[in-house]
């Protein structure tokens, strides 16, 4: 699914030059869990960027179903994330003005996806999140457990090959952090 080898990330600016990737190495088989982790500042959301395509590492090779994508140009790279990498970020990233169906819907309009097929998707998928009674409402009129479903309900409604989550439950409390890493255990399955 995802291999990383020898990877690097340098940041520069004209004063200095930080490592924030230094030789990481990484084997992901599809249908596996894996965890990143480690203290604040160490490149972890810098490596969950360069896996979910959205930045190029420094250095090293990452393939993707085996095929090479580590310098892929970012036309390239967008296209590769559509509807292979779904995003669930720690402060949600949902749009204010979009209400909870038009959220999870936005992915697959990107995608070209006919309208009919877009609502019998977003339908199934709120179901299974048990958010489906909330769907005409807006992100603020949310609890923030309920926010983070809509927001895995968005990064898994075109069913993509590679689900990313930088801190989950970082914003949640304990109960709601529990569950939804239940909720992310059992979308593995």
């Amino acid at each position: 699914m995802i291999r990383v080898e020898n990877l690097k990330k340098t940041f520069r600016t004209e004063e200095v030059e930080t490592m924030a990737l230094n030789d990481v190495n990484i084997h992901v088989k599809q249908g596996e869990f894996a965890a990143i982790m480690g203290p604040s500042g160490c490149g972890k959301s810098t490596l969950l960027n360069i896996l979910g395509l959205l930045d190029n590492p420094s250095d090293g090779k990452y393939f993707f179903d085996d095929e090479e994508v580590g310098a892929l140009k970012e036309s390239q790279r967008t296209q590769l994330r559509k509807g292979n990498i779904g995003f669930v970020f720690q402060s949600f990233n949902l749009i204010d003005e979009l209400n909870v169906y038009e959220n999870v819907e936005l992915p697959l309009i990107y995608m070209k996806i006919p309208a009919a097929k877009r609502k019998e998707m977003v339908k199934a998928v709120l179901k299974r999140m048990n958010i489906g009674h909330r769907e005409k409402h807006f992100p603020q009129q949310l609890s923030g457990g309920q926010q983070q479903r809509v927001a895995i309900a968005r990064a898994v409604v075109a069913n993509p090959k590679l689900i990313l989550a930088d801190e989950p439950t970082g914003n949640l409390d304990s109960k709601n952090g529990l569950e939804v890493m239940n909720l992310l255990s059992e979308l593995n399955k």
